[in-house]
């Protein structure tokens, strides 16, 4: 693939040298009576001073929904042809300025000038807390979105490590997902129950995209290059979205197909770490293409801590593929379909090998998708919106022991795994206006999964013979149905209601344990399993009052749950010396939530927003130690989880953007008549100071530049809170600062050079005990990016 887009490439390089006006049309005057080619549509985009805007995104649609997309060049200029015929709508947008529309009238072609104001920050838009279009100052929700120049603008390679610069963001440990294990990587929003499973649902357009049998997420997998803004809503949605939103929702809106497009993004970083992202679209009158990949590749670093490492220990490392097309046809003003497809190939090194056949321990994981929808305008103007989709994946993994955990000198296979699963699953939804003061929705959505963890148990001496077979697994069905109702009771005061009713099952359980090679079932063999299903109401009520046209106060109440996943019931892993066993009695999880918050504007171009959240769960999902070294996921009594979130949002001029976030998180135990030794200890993982501050200058006429400082407090790594790193005496992971630094530049219209650094101090991090394991180091890597908008 790579040669491929290298030709591509200079094709386009030659392109630009050649004819480097081809699509800049000089701007019209009294004296210069030229007319733009029929069809075109051409202008400059300027800001109120009349300086020109380079690197604005400009939209042409027509009244069929087919659009056309560009960027102003270094002079702030753009030229489109026009889908179709008739008038259509100019849309133009800038980071920092308000969105503009205008309507032109194409028999009276002319050369236009786009005049953009400054926004405030509330005015920007969002659609997932209410699975509805609205505008950030009207959602009584914590709500934060990252745009797409501010994830272009990030040093970050993958979108975990995009999305950190949020604190409220956090996988289950602090490691990034360049190298952790994938059974790792659960996102946890404000500190809602940390493990490896999301307490959180991320989606990819309205698809879900946590793994169907675990429930984590392969941020790898996520086209972050592709996404025209993220979405994260920082409180349980269940009541909307259902099991997996119980602490939240992350949505990844792609960019919609455009006219003879092509972006890449080349860059090689420190580790031995190239990758390649790539997006071309077109579209054809009714028709738009849009296919889209990355390809990544690292040596990785030692994760255990130097003063630790014995022989057996040597880098983690991941390499990846993924690749999308996704086909988008508008059939008319009032019908849209799409069809989406998929394939993710990823292979892990996981920081060790057997030291009697040099087996590493990794995995690598197969995962296809396919995914189709389509929305109707209905003749009462009511909108319809329904998708389905599919998932087949193959998950392999294999885990050693160290016995000697002090030398770590020997290293032997002690499980093989192989994790086929297969899923479906889909969505519709109504909503409609009525009147000029309510908005309706409602709609269901369903899923099931089937899976088996095959597992292969090796000998204790050596790790080179099969000793043990089973097969543990079922299936899982949910069907969910929802309502909304959001009522403007004045012109201040708006009130939202929402409920939902969840039904779900597991079945078909089984645990098919037999020794080798006698074939001889073990004790703990179990043909079926007791099947396990509950019906649960999750209600929300939330209230937004405009105190004054810069002061917004709302407070929400509402519960949730989460039902444990086939991973949880049936799958067991290792982690060094300490091996966590499934449970197939597990029960689900619920939440009560709560929050107040308030919003102020002192300023047009600055938010102030204050949260405070309380978080109270029954019977949570916790892996609990029942021995030296061995634990199992249960189901604890109750846990709180109770802090104040505070971000700031300030554009000051044009040029320079700040955003900066503070979380404080106080999460423990508060109920657990199992072991009341657990009571008040803190939840693991979960620290309770988290900030960033993210300063951002850009001026098209020198360069773009970003800085991110992160810091994180101290976290405990086990349940009773006495896990530490060796050279410390204090229990606990110790708090960290860490900066990072990106700086771009556009040489040419098509042609942007960057260079970027993660970690820029080369700060040593701790993200683990036992043995002590550290995060990743300095990264710098340097590249350059291609976009091409043909006629």
């Amino acid at each position: 693939m790579i040669p491929v887009l290298g030709a591509l490439l200079l094709q386009t390089l030659a392109a630009s040298a050649v004819a480097p006006t081809a699509t800049f049309l000089p701007v019209m005057s009294a004296q210069s009576p030229a007319v733009p080619a029929a069809g075109a549509v051409t202008g400059t985009v300027q800001d109120a001073t009349g300086a020109v805007i380079a690197g604005a995104v400009v939209v042409i649609r027509s009244a069929s929904g087919a659009e056309q997309q560009t960027m102003t060049g270094p002079d702030g200029r753009f030229s489109l042809n026009a889908p179709g015929t008739g008038d259509v709508t100019l849309i133009v947008r800038s980071r920092g300025f308000g969105d503009t529309r205008q309507t032109l009238a194409l028999a009276a072609r002319q050369d236009v000038v786009v005049k953009l104001s400054a926004a405030p920050v509330t005015a920007s838009l969002t659609v997932t807390p209410s699975r509805s279009e609205q505008r950030m100052s009207e959602v009584p929700a914590s709500v934060n979105v990252l745009g797409r120049e501010e994830i272009r603008q990030s040093p970050a390679m993958i979108a975990d490590d995009v999305l950190r610069q949020l604190p409220t963001f956090s996988l289950f440990r602090r490691t990034s997902s360049v190298a952790s294990h994938p059974t790792t990587q659960g996102v946890s929003l404000r500190g809602i129950g940390p493990s490896g499973v999301s307490r959180t649902l991320v989606l990819i357009d309205g698809v879900p995209a946590n793994d169907p049998f675990g429930g984590w997420v392969y941020w790898t997998r996520v086209p972050v290059e592709s996404a025209d803004r993220i979405e994260l809503v920082e409180g349980s949605s269940s009541s909307l979205y259902g099991n997996y939103a119980l602490g939240g929702v992350i949505n990844i809106v792609s960019s919609p197909p455009s006219r003879r497009t092509f972006e890449m993004k080349s860059q090689y970083g420190s580790l031995s770490s190239p990758k390649v992202d790539f997006r071309a679209s077109d579209v054809w009158g009714r028709v738009g293409v849009v296919v889209e990949g990355s390809a990544f590749d690292t040596e990785g670093y030692v994760p255990v801590a130097a003063s630790e490492r014995g022989p057996v220990d040597t880098k983690a490392s991941v390499n990846f593929r993924n690749i999308n097309v996704k086909v988008q046809y508008n059939a008319s003003d009032r019908i849209r379909a799409f069809v989406r497809a998929g394939y993710f190939d990823e292979e892990r090194q996981n920081g060790k090998f057997s030291t009697f056949d040099s087996t590493p321990e990794a995995n690598n994981t197969q995962w296809t998708s396919v995914s189709g929808g389509v929305n109707l305008r209905l003749p009462d103007r009511s909108l319809l919106e329904a998708n389905v989709f599919t998932d087949l994946e193959t998950f392999h993994s294999n885990f050693l022991a160290v016995p000697n955990a002090v030398l770590r000198n020997v290293g032997r296979v002690t499980l093989n795994q192989r994790v086929p699963t297969r899923g479906v699953g889909g969505m519709a939804q109504w909503s409609r206006t009525a009147g000029a003061r309510q908005f309706l929705s409602a709609g269901t959505d369903w899923r099931w999964v089937k899976g088996d963890s095959e597992e292969d148990g090796l000998d204790g001496t050596i790790g080179t013979s099969v000793i043990l077979r089973r097969v543990s697994g079922g299936r899982q069905r949910s069907l969910g149905v929802f309502a909304q109702d959001i009522l403007s009771l004045s012109p201040k005061l708006t009130l939202t209601l929402t409920g939902r009713i969840d039904r779900w099952r597991n079945y078909s359980g089984h645990n098919l344990e037999s020794n080798v090679p006698s074939g001889v079932p073990t004790i703990n063999n179990a043909p079926g399993l007791p099947d396990r299903d509950d019906t649960v109401f999750s209600p929300r009520v939330a209230a937004l009052y405009h105190l004054t046209d810069r002061v917004s106060l709302w407070t929400s109440v509402g519960a949730g749950f989460r039902a444990p996943t086939l991973n949880e019931l049936y799958r067991q892993f290792r982690v060094g010396a300490r091996l966590t066993t499934a449970n197939n009695q597990l029960g689900p999880e619920h939440l009560k939530s709560g929050e107040i918050g308030v919003r102020v504007a002192p300023a047009r171009h600055m938010t102030w927003r204050v949260t405070w959240f309380d978080n109270r769960m029954t019977d949570p999902i916790s892996n609990v130690s029942i021995g030296v070294n061995l634990l199992q996921r249960q189901n604890l009594g109750a846990t709180r989880i109770v802090g104040v979130q505070n971000d700031v949002d300030y554009q000051m001029g044009q040029s320079w953007h700040v955003t900066a976030g503070y979380l404080y998180n106080s999460a423990k135990v508060t109920e657990n008549p199992a072991d009341t030794s657990l009571v008040g200890k803190f939840l693991p993982q979960v620290p309770r100071h988290r900030g960033s501050v993210d300063v951002t200058y850009a001026n098209p006429r020198f360069f773009t530049a970003s800085l991110i400082v992160q810091s994180s407090g101290m976290q405990f790594d086990d349940d009773v809170n006495v896990a530490r790193v060796l050279t410390r005496t204090e229990p606990g992971l110790p708090r960290y600062t860490m900066v990072s630094l990106s700086a771009s530049r556009r040489l040419t219209r098509n042609f942007e050079a960057f260079v970027a650094g993660q970690n820029l101090f080369d700060r040593v991090y701790f993200v683990g005990t036992g043995p002590t394991t550290v995060g990743s180091p300095r990264v710098v890597s340097a590249g350059f990016r291609v976009h091409v908008s043909g006629r």
